[in-house]
């Protein structure tokens, strides 16, 4: 599977995750009751990775989270889950590090990956708490609820985010795949249909809905 890098998760790469969900489905261990430590304490910030300047992402970027580390080719001074803990410890929401683990985690199958110390959901969680308000995140981990059959969890954030974002036609769409998952097809083609009028291109959802005679045109 092929993702394009970019400095906010693409609607392409959230719908490719949703789509393969059933399939690509992981036995991870349950992570809900593991420690996830403290995310505002860090010896490096930590920095909301919003508004953190450039030395300051630089420092941590250039050594870290290189080309090769985002594209899960190999580290440069650990194992791959050390760069993506140590780049998460200073920027617990840098959003591209966040997705690269959570994929780290689908092609390891493991909830916690070599070298990393917290569980996938736990650098998830440490986002939301260090960042409420930053919705890409809870994109995010909608998506990796979704990916892990969490479909009532993956709808809660969604629509979170819609709370805050009402026209993330990304948003609609990802909670539309979630609504079908849970086999509320009213609510997911309800979805799919904001989420077309938004500009929302790709036709996976509605294609499904129609698979399973559940859309009317």
């Amino acid at each position: 599977m092929h993702l394009t890098p970019v400095a906010q998760v693409g609607a392409a790469a959230c719908t490719v995750f949703l789509l393969c969900a059933n399939a690509m489905a992981i036995a991870l261990e349950d992570s809900r009751h593991n420690d996830c430590g403290d995310p505002f304490v860090n010896a490096y910030g930590p920095f909301d990775y919003r508004t953190a300047t450039a030395a300051q992402r630089n420092i941590v970027e250039e050594h870290h989270f290189t080309p090769d580390v985002e594209a899960l080719r190999h580290g440069i001074t650990a194992k791959l889950g050390g760069e993506l803990d140590y780049t998460l410890r200073a920027f617990p929401n840098h959003h591209r590090a966040l997705l690269s683990l959570i994929r780290l985690g689908e092609r390891d199958r493991k909830a916690k990956t070599a070298g990393s110390e917290f569980t996938v959901e736990c650098y998830l969680q440490r986002a939301v708490a260090f960042r409420p308000n930053d919705m890409t995140v809870r994109r995010l981990r909608g998506i990796y609820y979704s990916m892990q059959g969490r479909y009532q969890a993956a709808v809660d954030d969604f629509n979170e985010v819609l709370k805050h974002e009402p026209d993330n036609a990304n948003a609609h769409y990802n909670l539309g795949l979630a609504y079908f998952n849970l086999k509320n097809y009213d609510l997911a083609a309800k979805e799919a249909r904001t989420a077309q009028s938004l500009g929302f291109a790709l036709p996976g959802l509605r294609q499904m809905l129609q698979k399973a005679g559940k859309w009317n045109p």
